[in-house]
């Protein structure tokens, strides 16, 4: 998967088999909508593409398929899912009350090196200019920023249900993102949240998580 540098500590782990390499190239082509939704997936166009067996890229599809990125017919295949606007305030009403909380619980259990990482990707976001960044640049961002949180709540549990739940936000962000103003101020609450978060201000944090969330479903809701 593409990643933002943000300088000599990468908040996300590399792949480390050949089925988790293939689970993260397809997971970002398909969140990013490179994969179109509902379009068929040919998983030895794939393994050619990513140079990866098809054995793996097989497990990855099974894997995705949990995480409600494709959607398998018998006899007819297997396709990217769809994106179904009205699933927004499901996915919304599942990540306003679970965000907060690791925004919450990663201001307090992350360890020294953890929030200083999540400083330097705030300053890093800062000092760039948004209106230079790609479309696939600004969504980049956005995952990083969330995964990162995830992570230094210290709970894989709940880490693995907001990384399913930001990765079905965010497809819906992709189809809309275009017709998004003020994306820098979308840029804004993530660095305020990292630096809450990075400076132990728990329920700073919290609120700014929590606040993210809802704005994200009204600016979705105001353009549609």
């Amino acid at each position: 998967m593409t990643s933002v540098t943000t300088g000599p500590h990468e908040l996300e782990p590399a792949p480390t088999s050949m089925a988790e390499r293939a689970y993260a190239a397809i997971q970002d082509q398909l969140i990013m909508l490179d994969i179109p939704p509902m379009s068929p997936i040919d998983d030895l166009a794939l393994s050619e593409a990513l140079g990866i067996g098809r054995t793996p890229v097989r497990e990855a599809l099974k894997r995705l398929e949990v995480d409600r990125l494709v959607v398998s017919y018998p006899r007819r295949g297997t396709f990217a899912s769809g994106v179904d606007i009205t699933d927004l305030a499901y996915i919304s009403d599942i990540r306003v009350h679970l965000e907060p909380l690791a925004a919450r619980r990663a201001s307090e259990n992350a360890p020294e090196i953890m929030r200083t990482e999540l400083t330097e990707l705030a300053d890093a976001i800062q000092d760039d200019d948004v209106m230079l960044k790609s479309r696939h640049e600004l969504m980049q961002w956005d995952l990083r920023v969330h995964r990162s949180i995830y992570r230094a709540a210290g709970n894989p549990h709940l880490e693995d249900t907001l990384v399913r739940y930001n990765n079905l936000a965010t497809r819906i962000f992709c189809v809309f993102l275009d017709r998004i103003t003020h994306f820098d101020r979308h840029v804004d609450e993530h660095v305020g949240l990292l630096r809450a978060v990075a400076d132990g201000e728990s329920r700073k944090a919290e609120e700014i998580a929590g606040e993210h969330v809802a704005g994200f479903e009204k600016a979705i809701r105001a353009i549609m």
